[in-house]
């Protein structure tokens, strides 16, 4: 009697222990999926910045690539030697590393500013533009790769894929000049340039405690022409720039969609006489939308690197334009601190959409 009424107790209790085994394996999968990336976000750094400092260093010492030639030979070696660029390469290396660690990136050699005071002071702008292009490419994208993919082999279909890859191969700048022509120059709709008039500029640039972000400094500023004005100096750059993104969502929206609609459960609806719109809706259109995600990561550099020709193409005040100068001027030590600083936003990004994707997704942590 005693054993009969215990085995049911043991056998019962087997079974409640095996969720929570369950629970914890799934959490510690979590876990050390996480710790992985975002642990291997440090050598990826490593890597990149040891690449642009090797980079750099081929092109000879930023001293004499700024002002060779412009500076008598016993000037240059003094400022060579002031600034320690006559020491070993490892030396110099070494230092750059430890003052990277405490946030120093340099002084740039041709307006002697910091580099991360140029870091701070127009990263902001690249950061504002890039949202704005984000912001179009979901729009444009993902409703167009929804609508191909329910209008899937159809001649709608064939040209909304046409006009994917368009959107991707068009260079941004081309695309950029004629957004310019057609709608600042002759229609005359939109400004040509910049990031606001000059009198929303003065306003924004003496704001108290500015963020650097005008859509952010002109709702704080309460001005509704204001406002106005900077999101009309924003829409030109962002449409040519979002554009570029755009057409990668747009296929990868159609793919994923059409190919969750060729799945059991979406078949299984299907026989059950749900509408094909309703199984496009509520059935293929979010699994479709996960693949989106895991792709953020690489767009934010493509928009990053984009953000290069749009700024200098509407003369967007932001790291992009800045860079250019730069590389005009030969201080390859402000393009050295820009580069870096790039190369660690892409990487901090890239952990967060794992993240995301990590916990949308359980399948990504295995």
């Amino acid at each position: 009697m005693t054993t009969t009424t215990m085995e049911p107790t043991g056998g019962g209790a087997a079974p409640e222990a095996a969720p929570a085994a369950k629970t914890r394996h799934g959490g510690g999968g979590l876990g050390s999926y996480l710790l992985v990336r975002f642990l291997l976000i440090f050598p990826t750094v490593f890597i990149l910045v040891t690449t642009v400092f090797v980079l750099m260093r081929l092109t000879g010492d930023p001293i004499t690539a700024a002002q060779g030639g412009r500076l008598p030979a016993d000037e240059l070696a003094a400022r060579i030697k002031e600034a320690g660029y006559d020491r070993p390469i490892l030396v110099q290396y070494w230092e750059y590393l430890t003052s990277i660690v405490q946030g120093d990136f340099g002084t740039a050699l041709s307006d002697g500013r910091k580099v991360t005071e140029v870091l701070t002071t127009f990263g902001a702008a690249t950061l504002e533009l890039a949202f704005y292009a984000l912001l179009v490419a979901f729009v444009v994208g993902i409703p167009l790769g929804r609508l191909a993919a329910y209008l899937r082999d159809r001649w709608p279909d064939a040209l909304l894929r046409v006009f994917a890859i368009l959107c991707y191969a068009t260079p941004v700048f081309f695309a950029g000049l004629v957004l310019k022509l057609v709608f600042a120059v002759n229609l005359g709709w939109l400004p040509v340039a910049g990031r606001a008039s000059t009198g929303a500029e003065i306003q924004l640039q003496t704001l108290e405690g500015r963020s650097g972000i005008y859509l952010i400094d002109a709702i704080r500023l309460g001005d509704g022409e204001v406002i106005s004005d900077v999101l009309e100096h924003a829409v030109l750059p962002a449409i040519a720039l979002g554009l570029l993104t755009a057409g990668v969502f747009l296929r990868l929206v159609r793919t994923n969609v059409i190919g969750t609609l060729g799945t059991g459960y979406v078949e299984a609806a299907r026989s059950r006489g749900v509408s094909e719109r309703r199984l496009l809706r509520k059935h293929a259109y979010r699994p479709a939308l996960i693949p989106i995600v895991t792709v953020i990561g690489l767009q934010i550099a493509l928009l990053l690197g984009g953000a290069v020709l749009t700024e200098t193409t509407f003369e967007w005040k932001g790291l992009g334009f800045q860079l250019v100068e730069y590389l005009q001027a030969r201080d390859f030590v402000a393009v050295q601190g820009i580069v870096v600083l790039a190369a660690v936003i892409v990487a901090v990004v890239n952990f967060v959409v794992d993240v995301i994707a990590a916990l949308i997704d359980p399948r990504v942590r295995y």
